[in-house]
């Protein structure tokens, strides 16, 4: 069986890549992901925050002007929450790429351009095979309109490539009035691929310590539909990789997006919640699955179901919406609250 594919030009032996989590923060759980059959690693990020700051300027940036409000403090991270800086990051990919037979992809997480072009030069001196750029930003300046938001990340990229010749990878979110628009931008300001999706991590609230409260929620099978649907729509389209991120847990999880035609399926809670021999268990099952449908290669399934392929392409455009819901079928849905399910079934025959 071939489960070979090709991520940003690297030639990898299967399409399962751990993705940036705390797992990679240790060169000895990163010797076990490969061992387990990982056809490479991106290492956890380094923020923005640890370049541009040192840990006593960052605290009283963060904290000034706070102390009128005690509730307020708990939105600011602990300095003690950065495990490492600039110098220990560069190590470890030193130390990773000297241990690894497996590609290495560094992390940067942040903003803004400021300080990235330095740090970038440097992940590419410390021998990193590529990097990505996890772009996470919540916009919530009510003013801040929405085409500066777009020329700041384009700036990150181009910046960024115009300092490095290693392959870059976007990591983005979904949150752009038109992403098919974005994707070609990125891969004009030389992007080699895009890691879709980052998913924004909502905190809550502590209503009896009245503290925010971080909720690092792991994902579940069925969160990478949006992924899927994009990585669909833009196969074949952009001269880019695709990386499908987010709700891979099994191997046909990662066979869906394959099929889909994702270049590689990254897997972060999976590992979290079963550890990280959990790579062979995704492994197996995807052969398993080849093999009863007689599939011999990644290569003869990946992108069958894109839009570039399918014979229905508007299955992933408004048609698809349109034909799901009206599809839906209330008789089949459980009755609930003293029998309402036959109500919104009278109430959607009345519209």
């Amino acid at each position: 069986m071939n489960l070979s594919t090709e991520y940003l030009g690297l030639h990898l032996r299967t399409p399962i890549v751990p993705s940036a989590s705390p797992l990679a923060e240790d060169t000895d759980n990163l010797l076990r992901m490969q061992d387990a059959g990982a056809s490479a690693v991106v290492l956890h990020s380094l923020f923005e925050e640890q370049i541009l700051h040192d840990q006593r300027e960052l605290h009283k940036s963060l904290s000034h002007g706070v102390e009128s409000y005690p509730e307020a403090l708990s939105y600011f991270p602990e300095i003690a929450s950065f495990s490492q800086g600039p110098e220990a990051y560069l190590r470890h990919i030193e130390q990773a790429q000297s241990r690894l037979s497996i590609p290495v992809i560094a992390s940067l997480n942040g903003t803004s351009p400021k300080g990235w072009t330095a740090i970038a030069r440097n992940i590419e001196s410390a021998g990193a095979s590529a990097l990505e750029l996890n772009i996470y930003q919540v916009p919530a300046d009510i003013s801040l309109e929405g085409r500066l938001i777009e020329e700041e990340y384009t700036r990150i990229v181009l910046d960024v490539r115009e300092a490095v010749t290693i392959p870059i990878a976007v990591k983005l979110s979904p949150y752009f009035t038109s992403f098919g628009h974005m994707a070609k931008r990125f891969a004009d300001c030389g992007a080699n691929g895009l890691v879709l999706f980052n998913r924004f991590y909502q905190p809550d609230l502590d209503i009896e310590e009245l503290s925010v409260v971080p909720d690092a929620t792991l994902s579940h099978s069925g969160d990478s539909r949006l992924a899927l649907r994009w990585i669909a729509l833009l196969r074949g389209r952009l001269p880019l990789s695709l990386a499908a991120t987010g709700g891979i847990h099994t191997g046909q999880d990662a066979l869906k997006l394959l099929m889909a035609g994702a270049d590689v399926t990254m897997v972060c809670s999976a590992l979290m919640r079963n550890g990280i021999r959990h790579i062979e268990t995704i492994e197996r099952e995807m052969t398993e699955w080849m093999e009863t449908h007689d599939y011999h290669s990644i290569g003869q399934l990946k992108g069958c179901l894109s839009q570039e392929h399918c014979d229905d392409p508007s299955a992933f455009e408004r048609a698809h919406y349109v034909r799901a819901v009206g599809g839906f079928s209330l008789s089949a849905a459980p009755a609930s609250n003293g029998g309402n399910a036959e109500g919104i079934r009278r109430e959607g025959q009345s519209r």
